[in-house]
């Protein structure tokens, strides 16, 4: 069996050699070099041709970003990031992503041996998942300042819909948009939200984060996004014009209060080894109100979500799964597809069209029976 070949760079020794002893304790990978410094790293790259790069942000002579931009424009070649849990660490990662690194991983803040071979799934599973993604690599450009800017001016001008506003034209019959990924979600993610109109329908989102990062990653989305985009709380209303993010290592549930559907969080046990798990966000779906419901599921490796995603369609879901092609990685996606679950199956860049087609079509015909 031909090994996944890995360079690990990394300035510290006992992270290069942690690393390299879980590589190296897969029969499908191997470390093939190791290398202190980005420097270092270029030469090792030349030699050995590696699949898959696992680098370190904080690095001396070059920081991991400069070196990341380095080799998607000269050599692309698939990387996953090492990131710290600080505020610092979380803005420069979701830029790692945005350049595109297919994945990160944090390090441990204590104990690094152990915590590292604590890690040692999550590390070896997003090698096989960058692996898988060597022939797709992709970049979606950030939006621009002059756009961002004009985006936030408008979120001042325009006020946010209420529940009053449902019978617009996309929202209503108090319809919701469940959306689950995985690897190379955030970028996907974005590219969909940032087509939403402040008319939209609440968005619920399950991306498979650790905790500490899904509060930056919506801050981020918010700032470029029409709509508002937040980390969400246990309790709070969903609202049209919103979408919640999952807080990391939390379930996120749809609920509902009366008449009105709210978040609900769960600490409960990891479903598919994943918490958040897209699982459990397309099951409680299925449990509160599956015909107001568009399901869609994007890039991810594994099938996190699929059943659930299949049985909230039976019971009168629609629901939209990313293509091969444009997926990162066509895990979550593919395993949905061959259970039934798709009514449409779209390229990334054309998911929000459909999505809203949908609903308008939908809202247009609530209107005619009205």
């Amino acid at each position: 069996m031909e090994k996944i070949k890995v360079l690990v760079v990394d300035d510290s020794a006992l992270i290069r050699s942690v690393m390299s002893k879980i590589i190296n304790s897969q029969r499908d990978m191997e470390t093939v070099a190791t290398a202190p410094d980005p420097f270092v790293a270029r030469d090792q790259i030349r030699k050995f041709s590696p699949d898959v790069i696992t680098l370190d942000i904080e690095m001396p002579k070059m920081n991991g970003i400069e070196f990341l931009e380095k080799i998607m424009r000269l050599r692309p070649t698939p990387v996953v990031m090492v990131s710290t849990m600080t505020q610092q660490g979380t803005d420069v990662t979701f830029r790692a992503l945005e350049l595109g690194a297919v994945d990160f991983v944090t390090k441990p803040k204590l104990d690094i041996n152990q915590g590292m071979i604590d890690y040692a799934n999550e590390i070896t599973d997003k090698i096989r998942a960058a692996y898988a993604a060597r022939f797709r690599l992709t970049r979606l450009p950030p939006k621009p300042a002059a756009q961002q800017a004009s985006v936030a001016s408008e979120k001042v001008r325009k006020p946010m819909p209420t529940h009053s506003a449902l019978g617009n034209r996309y929202a209503a019959t108090e319809k919701l948009v469940l959306i689950g990924s995985s690897t190379g979600g955030t970028e996907a993610i974005r590219l969909i939200l940032e087509q939403m109109p402040l008319d939209s329908p609440a968005i619920l989102i399950t991306q498979h984060m650790p905790a500490g990062f899904t509060k930056s990653f919506a801050e981020r989305l918010n700032q470029v996004c029409k709509i508002t985009v937040k980390e969400a709380l246990h309790g709070e209303p969903v609202l049209p014009g919103h979408a919640y993010i999952a807080p990391g290592d939390r379930h996120l549930l749809l609920g509902r209060n009366g008449a009105n559907y709210i978040c609900q969080l769960s600490d409960s046990e990891p479903v598919n080894r994943h918490r958040p798990s897209v699982e459990v966000l397309f099951r409680s779906g299925q449990e509160i109100s599956p015909r107001n419901i568009v399901g869609v599921m994007l890039t991810g490796m594994g099938k996190d979500g699929a059943q659930a995603m299949a049985d909230m369609k039976k019971a009168g879901s629609y629901n939209i799964c990313q293509d091969e092609a444009s997926s990162v990685v066509f895990g979550m996606p593919r395993e949905a597809i061959a259970l039934g679950a798709a009514d449409e199956v779209v390229a990334l860049d054309q998911i929000a069209k459909r999505l809203l087609d949908h609903l308008s079509k939908i809202a247009g015909r609530s209107a005619v029976r009205v």
